[in-house]
């Protein structure tokens, strides 16, 4: 046991857990914490200018590295303004550690009015992370980071948090430093196995639904391995982009939506309504298996919550997606799954399923799409904040890289989209990293551009300005009567990169980001590429009708008593 304060007892075990990067903010709860990270050589502190970007950072480091990423804020309003990253890391099963300071120990609970007390603060995020610790002395916060980062490491990733009173960050005791703890991948018995060995190689027309738990368990080799093994197809959800390539002659796509956006996006139903084995590897079915009860379900989860939950006709694997796969390989060969050819059904189906790509003519999103997708490089990360391109880029921008496709999941965060890149890109220095955001979402956190600046983040951002909340503004103006405040007062974006001392570029059209972009990419230096542009139709035939029946749109039967 070695004598030291708190916060060196923080910094130090942060250190043992591997943690290079902190993203934070600091504040007069935090000194200790702030003096022990200074003279910690191994751990680099970015600060960005706002709490709710040190929590998109911390994530965006997280699924860029495939390792925790690590937010540093205040108590109270510094963790609530957290709370909006939370959500997100959260939504995407995403390992982020927040550590947050706490009121004095002789105040916590009394609601005294202490500078940024919050009463059971704690409770404010319980369901926004997996596990929450609390250490009120110095020699417990090396139990309470080992514990952070095993449940982070262990089972379905997802946020969790610290907080620490400020005189347990500067107080001096005999503390016991802790190593880093190996977890132990979770995988199905031999037994399990085998019934799901047998059952796959005897089925007629089996499918491969891939979700981000695909990504989150490294496991995109272990998955193309499987594909190859068996000729089995592979449908991934908007998580799942990525985790096989969409070039693969065995992948459909990444069509799994519930907006009914075209006909021929209800070929996929078609694919897996005619499946009779539906293979889930990490993903959360939430929209339902539509095979459902006619065909067999075997779910690979980390979560057992998730296991059961979607059909009765199930066979469940319980663990981690990686190390089951590669244990379900062996029975698979052995139960003759390895001879399967590609059933000319599944050919004919694929073929409907991506007829979509035919439209792209018909519909002005497409062509731009398509210039992106020449413009920015194949190994680049993309985040794709909340915006109407975001949305087709889930079923029609093409990845071929692993995790290289960042959304927000269902927790639909606008503005998430540009400090989330700056974390990837801390992460990965080496590849580029480009943001598409909206004009309205891209103002939320816009004043990363200082952060970006300062540390160098050479992230590239497309931003599509019509200034309007423009989805929201033709909702209001199509089925209730007009829109009400959904205009936007926008700065001149090129001006805005310039005063902060990054670059600002202009597209006379949306097509131009095929050469802007690679333009951009050159610069080593942050850069904002402004695109106007006008009305983007969004398809309103008769097929579309299934997403304007959703309850934001009109009242649902049974929703609303009559």
């Amino acid at each position: 046991m070695t004598k030291m304060s708190g916060g060196q007892a923080m910094a130090k075990s942060l250190a043992n857990e591997g943690v290079e990067v902190i993203f934070g903010i600091p504040g007069i709860q935090l000194y200790g914490i702030m003096a022990a990270l200074r003279d910690e050589s191994g751990i680099r502190m970015i600060t960005p200018r706002h709490e709710q970007a040190v929590a998109y950072m911390a994530d965006g480091y997280a699924r860029a590295s495939g390792k925790p990423g690590v937010a540093l804020v205040v108590p109270g309003c510094g963790l609530l303004n957290a709370t909006a990253g939370l959500s997100t890391a959260y939504a995407r099963s995403s390992p982020v550690l927040v550590i947050a300071g706490q009121v004095p120990r002789a105040m916590i609970g009394r609601n005294l009015g202490a500078v940024h007390e919050v009463l059971d603060q704690q409770d404010t995020v319980r369901n926004l992370t997996k596990w929450r610790g609390r250490a009120l002395r110095p020699r417990e916060i090396p139990y309470n980071v080992a514990e952070a980062f095993r449940q982070m490491r262990s089972g379905r990733p997802r946020p969790v948090l610290i907080e620490i009173p400020p005189e347990a960050g500067v107080e001096q005791e005999e503390v016991q430093l802790r190593k880093s703890s190996p977890v132990s991948p979770i995988v199905p018995s031999p037994d399990q196995l085998r019934e799901a060995a047998r059952v796959i190689a005897q089925s007629r027309l089996p499918l491969i639904f891939a979700g981000g738990g695909v990504a989150r368990s490294d496991a995109e080799e272990a998955l193309v391995e499987l594909v190859e093994t068996t000729n089995i197809p592979v449908i991934t959800s908007s998580g799942g982009k990525g985790s096989i390539p969409d070039r693969h002659p065995l992948c459909y796509g990444s069509c799994f939506s519930s907006r009914g956006e075209r006909q021929e996006m209800n070929q996929l139903f078609e694919v897996m309504q005619s499946a009779d084995v539906v293979i889930g590897i990490g993903a959360r079915f939430s929209l339902g298996n539509p095979a459902g009860e006619a065909s067999t379900l075997i779910n690979i989860n980390i979560d057992d919550t998730e296991l059961t939950r979607i059909q009765a006709n199930t066979i469940p694997l319980h663990g981690d997606a990686k190390a089951t796969i590669e244990a379900l390989l062996p029975y698979l060969v052995q139960a003759g799954a390895g001879t399967r050819e590609t059933s000319h059904e599944a050919v004919a189906a694929a073929r409907r399923l991506i007829a979509y790509y035919d439209i792209r003519q018909r519909e002005p999103q497409y062509p731009v799409i398509e210039a992106m997708q020449k413009g920015i490089p194949e190994e680049a990360f993309i985040v794709w904040d909340v915006t109407q391109f975001g949305y087709y880029a889930r079923t029609h921008y093409q990845v071929n890289h692993p995790k290289t496709y960042i959304d927000s999941g269902y927790s639909f965060n606008l503005g998430y989209g540009f400090p989330t890149a700056l974390g990837a890109k801390v992460a990965r220095p080496d590849r580029p990293v480009v943001c598409i955001a909206g004009d309205g979402g891209f103002m939320f956190n816009c004043s990363e551009l200082s952060t970006a600046v300062k540390y160098g983040i050479n992230v590239v951002t497309v931003i599509f300005r019509n200034d309007a909340y423009g989805t929201v503004e033709k909702d209001l103006t199509d089925f209730f009567g007009g829109a009400y405040e959904s205009g936007l007062h926008n700065p001149d974006f090129v001006k805005l990169a310039e005063s902060f001392g990054a670059v600002g570029m202009r597209a006379n059209d949306p097509l131009d980001l095929e050469t802007l972009v690679p333009q951009a990419l050159e610069m080593k230096s942050p850069v904002l590429i402004d695109v106007p542009f006008g009305e983007m139709p969004i398809p309103r035939a008769p097929q579309f009708a299934p997403f304007y029946s959703l309850p934001w749109a009109q009242p649902q039967e049974g929703l609303i008593p009559s």
